[in-house]
């Protein structure tokens, strides 16, 4: 991921998950864990709300489900912030993707 889709990643998930955006964050993985140590503290205190954030951002509910049950590979936190990081990139290239560019004021 390069630069500026780092940014504008972060700054999605910053707004989502009411983070402090901080312009320090280097790379993909100081991202990840940071939204890791936000989702970990939303499962103990604001589980509700959690739930509905991931149902905002169009979070597969069955891989929500299997972040969540003790069967997943990593810790519930860590896998969700996987999740979110993954769809929040993914709505950034789609919407690179069908970007529309600027009118012409002339072409009227």
């Amino acid at each position: 991921m390069n630069k500026e889709e780092l940014s504008n990643t972060r700054d999605l998930i910053a707004r989502d998950f009411e983070l402090e955006t901080q312009e320090e964050i280097l790379t993909e993985e100081d991202l990840l864990y940071m939204l890791a140590n936000q989702i970990s503290y939303m499962i103990e205190h604001r589980m509700e709300h959690l739930l509905s954030l991931m149902y905002r951002l169009d979070v597969a509910e069955q891989k929500v489900n299997f972040a969540l049950s003790p069967l997943s590979p990593e810790a519930p936190a860590l896998a969700l912030a996987r999740l979110v990081l993954e769809r929040q990139k993914k709505r950034l290239q789609t919407k690179q993707h069908y970007q529309t560019p600027p009118l012409d004021d002339d072409a009227w």
